[in-house]
Order: C-alpha cells, then sequence, then structure tokens
C-alpha cells in the first residue's frame, strides 16, 4: 500500500496530480530490482560487462504538482570485467588475460523528480554509497608464463563511494515502472594502482536498467 497524507490539488485540467494513483497522497513507497551494466574507469578495459544486482527499496515524497524528492536503500553490486585479453602498454611480452573487479555496495541515492501527464518521470541526484565486500581477479600471461595477481588486500577500495545520477522512469502500467539510469563516482573508489595494470585513480561507470512496483 501507498502511505502518507493525501494532497488535495489538482492539475490545471481538474484530474489529481499524484504519482500514480487516482487519490493523490504525499509518500508513496515500493520496491525495485534489476541489473548494473558497469565498468571501472582506470582499469584499461573499456565496455560495460560486468553485471551485477540493483535491488532494494524506494520512497517518494511529492513536493508539488510534478515535482517528487526520492530516496532509496539499495544493495548494488557494482565492478568490472575484461572480455578480450588486453597487452599490457608497460610491461614487455605480457597480456592481461583475465580482469575482474566485484565491489559490493549498500547505496542511498537521493534524488529530484519532476513528473509529466503520464507519470513517467526524469530525476537527477547524488547517491551514497558503504562498501560491504570487494574481491579482484588478475591473471597475466608474461613470456608464455601465466600468472595470478590480486591487489585488493594491498590497494584496497575506498569504504565511503559518493556518486551522481540521472535516469528516467516510463509508467509502464498502474505501479509498475521501467527505470534506466546512469551513474558515476565523483571521487575516486581507489588510487595509487600500478601502472603497469591501471591507471593511478579508479571510478564507477554504470547504467541501471529496472523494474520499479509502487505499492498502492
Amino acid at each position: 500500500m501507498a502511505f502518507g497524507s493525501t494532497v488535495r490539488a489538482q492539475d490545471d485540467d481538474g484530474e489529481p496530480h499524484g504519482l500514480y494513483v487516482e487519490q493523490p497522497r504525499v509518500f508513496y513507497g515500493g520496491a525495485v530490482i534489476g541489473a548494473n551494466f558497469a565498468q571501472v574507469d582506470g582499469d584499461y578495459f573499456a565496455g560495460y560487462h560486468k553485471v551485477g544486482l540493483n535491488v532494494g527499496g524506494i520512497v517518494y515524497a511529492q513536493l508539488a504538482r510534478h515535482v517528487a524528492l526520492s530516496m532509496e536503500i539499495l544493495y548494488s553490486q557494482k565492478g568490472s570485467k575484461s572480455n578480450l585479453p588486453e597487452l599490457s602498454t608497460t610491461l614487455p611480452n605480457t597480456y592481461i588475460i583475465k580482469y575482474g573487479i566485484n565491489a559490493n555496495y549498500a547505496e542511498i541515492p537521493v534524488m529530484i523528480n519532476y513528473f509529466d501527464k503520464r507519470k513517467s518521470h526524469f530525476g537527477v541526484g547524488v547517491s551514497y554509497g558503504r562498501l560491504v565486500s570487494s574481491s579482484e581477479t588478475i591473471q597475466i600471461d608474461s613470456s608464455n608464463t601465466i600468472k595470478s595477481i590480486d591487489f585488493n588486500n594491498k590497494y584496497p577500495f575506498v569504504a565511503n563511494a559518493f556518486d551522481v545520477l540521472a535516469g528516467f522512469e516510463l509508467h509502464l502500467w498502474k505501479g509498475l515502472f521501467l527505470n534506466v539510469r546512469f551513474q558515476y563516482s565523483i571521487v575516486p573508489i581507489r588510487t595509487n594502482i600500478p601502472p603497469d595494470y591501471a591507471r593511478a585513480d579508479q571510478y564507477n561507470n554504470l547504467w541501471v536498467v529496472r523494474l520499479m512496483y509502487l505499492l498502492k
């Protein structure tokens, strides 16, 4: 069920201006589930090949006829994954044949959203993330000798992450919405990585595709 107080104001055409129900309210709550398509800028590998879970709850607070503030509590899996071997730019006769980062966060995005008459909406905002766990896989082939390296402990990811984000919610049916979102780190998620395998600073870079259902 949606929760909160009733809003009495109406659109200019006389129709209620609730986010999706006939009887408008101040607060709306629901659930989101979907996937992150992620990469880490600074790891020498391009492409959104890392797929992770994006799941949690969301609350909207309607501020005006077409404007609402939203806050989410999420579990979000980010990181990076190589799809093809990459020749090292600094190490002779060395290929990075496998590379992957798993960085899992508890995340709180806060956004300001603008709603059209169909209740579809566009939003921008910021997000705070707390690192829950991380792991890394690096496998190299140096002069036909394969070995594995792990920088996860020596060069740890920072505990607190801050991102900017922008997204669009398409209203599908009643309380069901399709969400597409872009998200990028404001500050590095890790620094001082050896230049043979990555740039000095790394940033989360991801697209999110989710379904959202607001409870009635």
